[in-house]
């Protein structure tokens, strides 16, 4: 039995412009961290003439194209595998549709396992690029190229995204002490609320292509306030981080209509009445959870259980998409 793992992730600064929409024609950046929550693959041969597939629903088929799973279906036929007797089955720490990049985590562990499966060594801008090529060339999904190469490469990393298509990788050059302070300090609760990234993706993506004035310029200043996040990390900065966080926020919130709702504005307000420096929703928007940077972590962590949110404690992860077994 093979078994992969691949870490879930949350953004810093930048997100949005690693959309091909928009870093094709201006160029992305990003900060994004990997964090010790995961998407597992097993793989496992089988004496049945027939492949297994396990996940939120159970599938047996006869050959590969039956399969309904669309990122499973395109990530055995990129690899050129062809055998019927294997069972692949996936599970995650923390469930689809919560903002994490679940799906980027899940296609990288899948062609990790693969790869292992075929004796391949495979490097991980290959497995990023790989895991792009089915989510956004394969299976025109509107998503951006972020969670695919933090859960490659994992740590903290800075993206650069080029016009081209090519992407510069490179770790954050934070001290150790800004690191752990930075990691003690974020805190992350869930909202209840699971949506699909696609939706409200899309409507960037299509104001992106027709080049939307607004939209535009809101991820002009969201990519220049990464730089900024990049810098006041990389300083030691943490404070002025946590208020970058919050600009962040309020920008990205302008994006779409369904970027929050009542409610989410409603423990934000409440988080930054009971310490919170700044704070924003985790991926596309819509739901999924709250991250917060603190310096008062017990008086937010009671706040935010008193309005009956559960917080998700995290480390970040350094190891990327790794084979586990």
């Amino acid at each position: 039995m093979i078994i992969s793992r691949s870490p879930l992730r949350i953004s810093l600064g930048g997100g949005g412009t690693d959309l091909p929409s928009y870093y094709e024609k201006h160029g992305g950046f990003l900060i994004a961290a990997a964090i010790d929550k995961y998407v597992y693959i097993t793989i496992h041969q089988t004496f049945m003439n027939e492949m297994i597939i396990k996940y939120s629903q159970l599938e047996k088929v006869s050959h590969a194209d039956e399969i309904k799973h669309p990122i499973i279906r395109e990530a055995l036929k990129l690899n050129g595998i062809t055998e019927t007797n294997l069972e692949i089955t996936s599970m995650a720490d923390i469930p689809a549709g919560t903002g994490l990049g679940s799906s980027g985590s899940f296609t990288t562990a899948l062609l990790k396992a693969l790869h292992h499966h075929s004796k391949n060594i495979v490097h991980p801008r290959e497995l990023a690029e790989q895991a792009c090529q089915i989510e956004i060339d394969l299976l025109n999904e509107p998503v951006g190229k972020q969670d695919q190469y933090i859960a490659s490469y994992g740590g903290v990393t800075c993206f650069e995204f080029h016009p081209e298509g090519d992407v510069t990788a490179w770790p954050l050059n934070i001290s150790t002490e800004t690191l752990y302070n930075l990691e003690d300090n974020l805190l992350l609760f869930f909202t209840g609320f699971s949506r699909n990234a696609s939706s409200i993706l899309k409507e960037q993506d299509q104001k992106s292509r027709v080049d939307d004035k607004a939209m535009v310029d809101n991820l002009h200043y969201v990519k220049d306030l990464g730089y900024k996040i990049c810098d006041a990390l990389e300083g030691g900065e943490l404070r002025t981080f946590g208020e970058l966080m919050d600009e962040h926020w309020q920008h990205k919130k302008q994006r779409s209509p369904n970027m929050s709702n009542g409610k989410i504005d409603e423990w934000y307000e409440l988080a930054l009445k009971n310490g919170a420096v700044g704070g924003k929703l985790i991926g596309a928007g819509g739901g999924g959870f709250l991250m917060f940077y603190t310096e008062e972590k017990l008086r937010l962590r009671h706040a935010m259980r008193d309005t009956g949110l559960s917080e998700v404690r995290f480390r970040f992860d350094f190891e990327g998409t790794k084979i586990v077994v």
